[in-house]
């Protein structure tokens, strides 16, 4: 049994006919084509998958799809504007805070979740904001010294 599910993902509107069992996750990987909120552990524990939710971070692996109808929706894909890329995407290419790049995507979208709210977070803040994001291939400090690299006016 299929039910309708309105979502607003990255600005546009998509009604969809999906399973009510369907995660958020997987609605954006395989109807939508968002490819970018990765699949890591499917269990909550990496945060490869997170996206916003009205402007708060969640894991997409976590959230059944039917329950976002009538919310905004922020995807990696969303981040970049007009093909220029959102400050923080910027900032992480020129530190290198890039490795393989599976994590990134959730990484990104919990730290702008941070910038919304604090502009100028401390190094603490920070750490505490990418909690629930796992890196398999650094050690964080590029990430950390990309967001204290910002302009604070973003």
């Amino acid at each position: 049994m299929k039910i309708p599910v309105t979502l607003k993902v990255n600005g546009e509107t998509y009604d969809l006919m999906i399973a009510p069992y369907r995660t958020l996750l997987d609605v954006l990987r395989e109807e939508m084509r968002l490819t970018g909120s990765k699949k890591g552990c499917d269990a909550g524990d990496c945060g490869a998958c997170t996206v916003l939710l009205d402007g708060k971070p969640v894991n997409a692996c976590l959230v059944l799809a039917a329950t976002a109808q009538d919310r905004e929706i922020l995807t990696i894909e969303g981040l970049a504007r007009n093909g220029k890329l959102h400050p923080l995407q910027e900032a992480f290419v020129k530190e290198g805070a890039v490795q393989c790049g599976f994590c990134t995507p959730g990484i990104l979208m919990s730290l702008k979740a941070l910038l919304d709210t604090n502009p100028a977070p401390t190094l603490e803040e920070i750490k505490i904001a990418m909690a629930g994001n796992l890196c398999r291939c650094t050690g964080y400090s590029k990430m950390f010294k990309a967001v204290e690299s910002l302009d604070r006016g973003m």
